[in-house]
């Protein structure tokens, strides 16, 4: 009997917010078990549909990582470069090897496994598709967790992206620690204080440290081989 090919879908979440970190997420199915009905891509997902299909994806997976690039990551690559740093980490993290890496997108980060980048991978492949709401469900946790940090901004309901609500909250209260400051919205504001404007001001919330410290956390969540 043929071995059975292990297939890894990896996928990432916020590359385009002007907050926060990049997420990551690498997933591979169990071949003995079937998939969770239901997986499409995380961007026509309701947040039910993607919290229920987490559960599943991650009871029922062979393996699983979450993995991040941090702000400072962001600002120093550039957001291209720290997604597929996370990706990378995502796969490194991983407690099984797989024969093939199949990643959204149309770039690859070095991996030592065979990897190919899917243009709309995430509409496209099922396991990608897994990824995709494993990294979209753990990044929108994590701008909820900021929120509580740094509540004027409305992480919680924009999760960082430049909607007219959260560029009204960042020209009145500025920018603070977990923003890209590479993103030209924010730098306009740097740039605006640069020259002595008076409508807004850099913040440090109280919980700085923290905050700091896990907005820009590396640390990948693992997924035991199952026996």
């Amino acid at each position: 009997m043929a071995a059975v090919r292990l297939i890894c879908g990896v996928d990432e979440a916020g590359r385009g917010p002007l907050a926060g970190p990049v997420c990551a997420a690498a997933v591979v199915f169990d071949p003995r078990r079937r998939a969770p009905a239901g997986i499409a891509d995380s961007k026509v997902l309701s947040v039910r549909e993607r919290e229920r299909l987490t559960v599943l994806i991650k009871d029922r997976a062979l393996a699983w990582a979450i993995a991040w690039a941090s702000v400072e990551e962001i600002d120093s690559l550039n957001v291209l470069q720290a997604s597929l740093l996370a990706m990378r980490r995502a796969v490194e993290s991983l407690s099984v090897l797989p024969d093939e890496v199949l990643l959204d997108g149309a770039h690859c980060p070095a991996l030592s496994v065979r990897a190919r980048a899917i243009v709309d991978g995430d509409a496209k492949v099922k396991v990608i598709a897994a990824a995709s709401i494993l990294a979209k469900t753990a990044r929108d946790a994590e701008m909820c967790r900021l929120h509580g940090c740094f509540p004027q901004y409305g992480f919680d309901v924009h999760k960082g992206y430049p909607t007219p609500q959260h560029l009204r909250a960042l020209r009145r209260y500025g920018v603070c620690e977990v923003y890209r400051r590479s993103f030209a919205p924010v730098r306009a504001i740097l740039e605006g204080l640069g020259r002595g404007a008076s409508s807004a001001s850099s913040l440090r919330s109280p919980s700085r440290s923290a905050a700091g410290r896990n907005s820009g956390r590396r640390a990948a969540v693992r997924r035991s081989r199952r026996a």
